[in-house]
């Protein structure tokens, strides 16, 4: 058998019964693949459920609030899916029908060549390869390519190997069958090469390297900060404040914060002198940062001056924002 039809054999007996691929709604497969960039698939379909139930269609996705959305998305991380999400709804809205074209696809905010590929080849047999990790690691080991996978070139060389391998008639099933086989048999670490229906094609499986692909150029580092949150509450309430563009969480909202430089000693304000450290060194681990978070707490009898964007929330109201899940466990876990 040729390689796309080895996949598609094997896809039909050990592909995975994920709800979003029992429909071509496309609204419900743009919302699957949006959730699932960055986040594993037992946590997205949860997600996904939540959204569908709230939001069965794209148009009353896209009369939401971006609160309400962002309220919804809590937990995911990544809050510049939920925003490009919400905005990409209302330009669908618009339009007045979901697009069915490549291009089309590709013009809705937030949305990247994967995603437009899997958009339209799942919900409209398109004929567009996918090229996710999944897919360049099938590839590099199987066609023993050591191009690094996070230069141009091999972008390239992959995107266009992908698109000569895909059956176009069976465009919806290779593609998921392709990203299947890399996430359960050609695994990131240790895969079982013993019982691959690829084995004897495999030139990374003949020559022994296929822990060593696919190839990355460079590495990121990860930076380290420090944060420090003071709970500050008055009469029941506790102040917020919507955190600004430029930097994580965007949009959503926190308490009194102040950073300082990851080694050095908090500094609190003055007016903030008799808070009590509750919480030391709570680690919180995004992608290409380490957040360390120290968690204050002050009553006052008497509001503080803070800054003219802080509002006075009570604390059972607080489920009505949306709330980082670092800030959210910290509340959670610290006395009142």
């Amino acid at each position: 058998m040729t390689f796309a039809a080895t996949l598609l054999h094997w896809y039909a007996r050990h592909g995975r019964d994920l709800p979003w691929r029992q429909t071509r709604d496309p609204y419900a497969i743009w919302l699957s693949e949006i959730i699932l960039q960055q986040t594993r698939i037992v946590q997205g379909t949860d997600y996904w459920h939540r959204f569908m139930q709230a939001w069965p269609t794209v148009e009353q996705l896209a009369k939401a609030t971006e609160d309400e959305v962002l309220r919804m998305w809590q937990g995911l991380g990544y809050y510049s899916r939920a925003r490009n999400l919400h905005a990409a709804a209302r330009q669908i809205a618009a339009l007045g029908h979901f697009p069915d074209t490549y291009k089309e696809i590709l013009g809705l905010k937030g949305v990247g060549p994967y995603t437009a590929a899997a958009i339209a080849s799942f919900a409209f047999d398109l004929p567009h390869a996918v090229v996710d990790g999944n897919v360049y690691r099938v590839l590099s080991r199987h066609f023993g390519i050591d191009t690094p996978i996070d230069t141009t070139q091999g972008q390239r060389l992959f995107q266009s190997l992908a698109q000569e391998l895909l059956p176009p008639a069976q465009a919806s099933a290779y593609n998921q069958a392709i990203m299947d086989f890399g996430a359960l048999q050609c695994t990131p670490n240790a895969p079982d090469c013993t019982a691959c229906p690829l084995l004897t094609t495999c030139q990374a499986a003949h020559d022994g390297t296929a822990n060593t692909l696919p190839v990355k150029q460079g590495k990121i580092k990860i930076r380290h900060r420090r944060l420090i949150y003071i709970l500050v509450s008055h009469n029941g309430c506790i102040a917020i404040h919507r955190r600004s563009a430029g930097d994580i969480w965007q949009g959503l909202w926190e308490p009194f914060l102040t950073e300082v430089p990851i080694d050095a000693s908090p500094r609190l304000p003055l007016w903030a002198q008799e808070a009590v450290l509750v919480r030391h060194d709570v680690k919180h681990v995004l992608t290409h940062q380490v957040l360390h978070a120290d968690c204050y707490t002050l009553s006052c009898t008497q509001k503080p001056a803070l800054p003219s964007d802080y509002i006075w929330v009570r604390h059972e109201d607080l489920n009505q924002y949306g709330i980082p899940r670092l800030v959210e466990r910290l509340i959670e876990e610290t006395p009142r």
